[in-house]
C-alpha cells in the first residue's frame, strides 16, 4: 500500500521552504458560543445527587465494617457512624432479624447502601434524559447501519 506524497517541495530540493497554499476557506471565522449553562447546571445536580448517594453508602459500609469487626459502642466514632447510619438507613433497620448482629446489620444496612447507590443511578439517569438537550445526553446504545 503506498500513500500519495503530500509535500510540495521538489525531490531535488527538500529543505526548499515552500509558500503554503491558500486555504479553502475564509480567513475570518465566526465563533458562535451557544450558551450551555443550562447543560451545566444539569450537570452539576447529578453530580451532587451521585456524591450524597455515595457517601449515604460509605457510611451505611463503615457501619457494618465496624459491628461485623466488633468495634467499641462506647467510642465516639463509633456513636458518630451509628447515628448517621440510622438517619440513611431508609427505615431497614429492622427488616431482616437474625441472631447475629453482625449479620442483622449486614443485611438491613447493606441492603440500604445497594438501595441508595440504586437512587442516585436512576435519579441521575432520569434528570439527564429529562432536562439535557438531545445532543447532550449520555448514549446507552448506538446501532449503525452499513
Amino acid at each position: 500500500m503506498t500513500y500519495p506524497n503530500r509535500d510540495r517541495r521538489p525531490a531535488d530540493r527538500p529543505t526548499e521552504f515552500v509558500t503554503p497554499a491558500e486555504p479553502p476557506y475564509a480567513a475570518e471565522e465566526e465563533v458562535v458560543e451557544r450558551g450551555d449553562s443550562r447543560v451545566r447546571a444539569v450537570r452539576v445536580a447529578c453530580a451532587v445527587i451521585d456524591l450524597l448517594c455515595w457517601l449515604f453508602a460509605i457510611v451505611l459500609a463503615i457501619h457494618i465494617f465496624l459491628v461485623i469487626g466488633g468495634a467499641n459502642p462506647a467510642n465516639g466514632f463509633a456513636r458518630m457512624i451509628e447515628s448517621w447510619s440510622a438517619g440513611v438507613s431508609l427505615g431497614l433497620r429492622d427488616l431482616f432479624t437474625p441472631e447475629s448482629p453482625g449479620l442483622r446489620t449486614l443485611l438491613n444496612d447493606g441492603l440500604a447502601a445497594l438501595l441508595w447507590l440504586l437512587i442516585g443511578a436512576v435519579l441521575t439517569s432520569v434528570i439527564s434524559r429529562v432536562a439535557l438537550p438531545a445532543h447532550e445526553r449520555r448514549v446507552w446504545y448506538r446501532r449503525t447501519v452499513r
